[in-house]
């Protein structure tokens, strides 16, 4: 089994204070295999925000994978924007927009969907999803792949369709044909667990899609601050959520949801 710690939408910038210590804390007790980070670092994209990200990134396990938001992409500086856009991100967190971490057990394998030419919305382009085909096609049979962006290729049905990765269905039916089992996703601030059967019509084949709410900023959207612990085992993901408790001084556990995989579809668990 592995322990995946999912995060998203720091917005250092943005943050509770409050909140940071603690979460380091907790992060540390759980000792994760792997600290999924799906994007987001900062709320607008500022040296000092960077900074201050990669401080805090410094403080937590590793190994870490990490992708940038369209909130790390610079929004009012327009020369930036759309000639350097992620030159800060690539300073101070990583240069490497393709981050993969792969063991005897797992593949957990980063994404790039931020992009100069929209506000908040992301895509993936055929370029990207035939290098990631060939990074799938290269791994050892057995494994649970993982895929981590920012952006979403799966919601729940009462979130706008316009939020999806741009070309999403092209990218699941390349998931499908590798055998992707998770998809990590952030940017709507809100918690979520469940498959992709409903939007995508892929017979045999459903990936099991988290979303992360925000761990840490103050643009909560009516969702308390949380974050994801994935319990990974080759044919079934346990889906934690741990939540800031409103007056409290801890992030606490507040669900756990159980999710089995037959043949290659990824549903609920039945209960015992």
């Amino acid at each position: 089994m592995r322990t995946l710690i999912h995060l998203s939408d720091l917005h250092f910038g943005r943050v509770d204070e409050a909140l940071i210590a603690p979460l380091k804390s907790l992060i540390e007790r759980l000792e994760p295999d792997v600290v999924v980070v799906s994007g987001d670092l900062t709320q607008r994209a500022h040296s000092h925000e960077f900074r201050a990200a990669r401080a805090f990134l410094d403080s937590l396990p590793g190994p870490q994978i990490v992708v940038p938001g369209n909130h790390d992409v610079p929004l009012y500086n327009v020369v930036a924007r759309f000639l350097t856009p992620l030159r800060k991100y690539r300073l101070h967190v990583t240069d490497d927009l393709d981050p993969e971490y792969v063991d005897e057990e797992i593949a957990v394998l980063g994404i790039n969907t931020a992009r100069s030419l929209t506000f908040k919305d992301g895509r993936v382009n055929h370029e990207q999803i035939d290098q990631l085909r060939a990074r799938l096609d290269r791994l050892e049979p057995g494994l649970t792949k993982v895929i981590v962006t920012h952006h979403p290729f799966d919601l729940p049905p009462h979130f706008d369709e316009d939020n999806l990765v741009d070309r999403a269905p092209m990218a699941m039916d390349m998931f499908a044909e590798c055998g992707v089992d998770l998809l990590l996703a952030g940017h709507m601030h809100a918690s979520h667990a469940g498959n992709t059967a409903e939007r995508y019509k892929i017979g045999g084949y459903a990936a099991l899609m988290v979303q992360a709410g925000t761990a840490t900023s103050t643009r909560g959207r009516g969702e308390a601050n949380s974050f994801n612990v994935l319990r990974v085992e080759s044919e079934r993901i346990k889906v934690e959520r741990y939540s800031w408790q409103e007056g409290g001084d801890a992030f606490v556990k507040v669900s756990t949801e159980s999710f089995d995989r037959v043949g290659g579809v990824w549903a609920s668990a039945r209960p015992l």
